[in-house]
């Protein structure tokens, strides 16, 4: 049974999450020739205060990008 984990930043919207869960499950089930009914998906949802990048958080650099 394939089990995926995928970590993004929080501030999705729910459509595109459900379109993200749907398409990794489609390329899974081709690629690994495994039956859609046997496929995990778990979306990890990070606070972007908690989520670093080049020294900085994603929120801190939001910020300065505006």
């Amino acid at each position: 049974m394939p089990f995926i984990q995928i970590t993004i930043a929080e501030g999705r919207d729910p459509k595109r999450k459900e379109q993200l869960i749907y398409e990794v499950t489609q390329t899974v089930s081709t690629v690994l020739d495994a039956p859609k009914e046997n496929i995990r998906v778990l979306l990890t949802e990070v606070p972007t205060t908690h989520w670093g990048i080049a020294g900085q958080s994603i929120s801190k650099r939001k910020e300065e990008s505006v």
